[in-house]
């Protein structure tokens, strides 16, 4: 793994002086995404969120800076505002694709008229969503968006497949089976997943799911990890209860009889 980068911006939202400090810290493992939004409340909004799932985010206030991090940085999906100060998102999608850059791109905006999702589409973005909108669709939007691209990239690739009772989880699609049903994960909740099902009947402790998941400055105060055994049981259903609890030593999967 390299050595994790960090870089802060800060700028002003605008409405009263309200400073943003925003920093991000990240590695080679972790999906990396680039955030062109002025609006500081909605860039730590999105932030916080897709962090605290594991995703590394470098935001850009304008789009002047997010296409020269462009140019010298490699994202694996952009989130990127149709109103920008100076370059607007739809200049800056337009530059992307002329310079042969195919990083997916969300384009993100308080405009939700059919002329304004066609015109952004047309000019090279993969996917638009209208301001307001609820987290959870953001993140599946951006799943689907990687997805696709990790399935081209590797579509000749032999599928990695883990399997431990019900469970089924297909590497390569990135999809969950429980008992043949198609299951709905965040990416954090797969990295916790799949660690089990690549452990099957040893016990994990709190720690090594906390660094394996979240790395190794995550606070082990933190009780994240007992967050999401407590989803991934509540998503698997029934066999949800094949996630077991050790008293004292972490968490253990153990496949059905």
């Amino acid at each position: 793994m390299g050595v994790d980068r960090e870089r802060k911006f800060v700028w002003s939202s605008g409405d009263g002086g309200q400073e943003w400090d925003l920093v991000t810290a990240y590695g080679d493992e972790t999906m990396q995404v680039l955030l062109v939004e002025d609006e500081g409340r909605v860039a730590d909004f999105i932030w916080r969120g897709l962090k605290s799932e594991g995703w590394s985010v470098t935001v850009a206030p304008d789009g002047e800076t997010g296409l020269d991090l462009l140019s010298r940085e490699t994202f694996d999906v952009v989130i990127l505002d149709l109103i920008l100060p100076g370059v607007s998102g739809q200049e800056v999608c337009q530059r992307m694709r002329a310079r042969k850059d195919l990083t997916p791109v969300l384009m993100l905006t308080a405009l939700g008229k059919t002329d304004d999702r066609v015109a952004g589409l047309r000019l090279g973005a993969d996917d638009y969503l209208a301001k307001p909108f609820d987290f959870d669709e953001l993140l599946a939007r951006l799943e689907a968006l990687v997805r696709r691209r990790n399935a081209f990239k590797t579509k000749d690739s032999k599928a990695d497949v883990l399997s431990v009772g019900p469970i089924r989880f297909d590497g390569q699609s990135l999809e969950v089976y429980c008992n043949g049903a198609l299951i709905d994960l965040t990416a954090k909740e797969r990295e916790v997943l799949s660690l089990f099902l690549t452990n099957p009947g040893k016990v994990l402790s709190r720690e090594r799911i906390l660094n394996a998941a979240w790395g190794a400055n995550a606070d082990p105060m933190n009780n994240v990890v007992d967050v999401y055994i407590g989803r991934l049981r509540r998503k698997l259903g029934e066999a949800g209860d094949m996630i077991g609890t050790v008293r004292g030593a972490g968490y253990r999967l153990i496949s059905p009889p």
